[in-house]
């Protein structure tokens, strides 16, 4: 294969943060993947689109007919080398006919609205998949970044991460649909996390205490 299948980072939803970069490639597909928001967000009436459902073999199908006929650009959220589609294309495609074009992701984003360096983080998914419960278990000093989704919400988790040996007063910053308009961030205790109205698709920062 000697196009490459451009898969180009979105960031977290709001146009103000997708790179320049991942922008014109979008902007220059004459083919372009992705879920229903991001088609409707960024495609042109000049460019033939695939909306991304369930049915994952139908896009991977897609992708492998149009590259013999002209650019492909997929459009995943968030940044492409974390927990995105990158991983099937891997599978179905060699690696070397991929090209990614990052943009940040709203994990990244979450630990900037708090103002929290994240190098130390532990970073997990609950997002259709669940993380091994030692993954999860409390530590000094720890921090964890979640992301959720409607199974594993806000109070799901917060649930987990009590059985997991977290301390009931531990800080929990819910992010609710970063970079939008209606973007809604929270503080609060896991015990009341736990109680309180599931929060899905979010991201949660989890620590000992608000000050650290």
């Amino acid at each position: 294969m000697n196009k490459k299948i451009i898969v180009a980072g979105i960031g977290p939803g709001s146009e103000d943060f997708i790179s320049p970069a991942a922008l014109k490639k979008i902007r220059s597909a004459e083919f372009l993947v992705g879920g229903r928001r991001a088609l409707n967000q960024f495609a042109s009436a000049n460019q033939t689109i695939f909306p991304i459902t369930r049915d994952l073999d139908a896009a991977i199908n897609f992708i492998r007919e149009k590259i013999l006929l002209g650019k492909v650009v997929v459009m995943v959220s968030g940044d492409p080398g974390y927990y995105s589609m990158l991983d099937l294309l891997r599978k179905n495609f060699p690696p070397s006919s991929i090209e990614v074009i990052p943009s940040i992701s709203a994990m990244q984003l979450a630990f900037a609205k708090i103002s929290l360096p994240w190098q130390e983080a532990t970073l997990l998914s609950f997002h259709g998949r669940q993380p091994a419960r030692e993954a999860l278990k409390y530590s000094e000093g720890k921090i964890l970044g979640l992301l959720t989704d409607a199974e594993f919400n806000s109070a799901t988790v917060s649930k987990i991460l009590l059985e997991c040996g977290w301390d009931k007063k531990s800080s929990v910053t819910v992010c609710e649909k970063l970079s939008y308009p209606d973007e809604k961030i929270s503080v609060t205790t896991l015990a009341d996390a736990a109680k309180a109205e599931p929060v899905k698709h979010c991201i949660l920062i989890v620590r000992r205490s608000i000050q650290s």
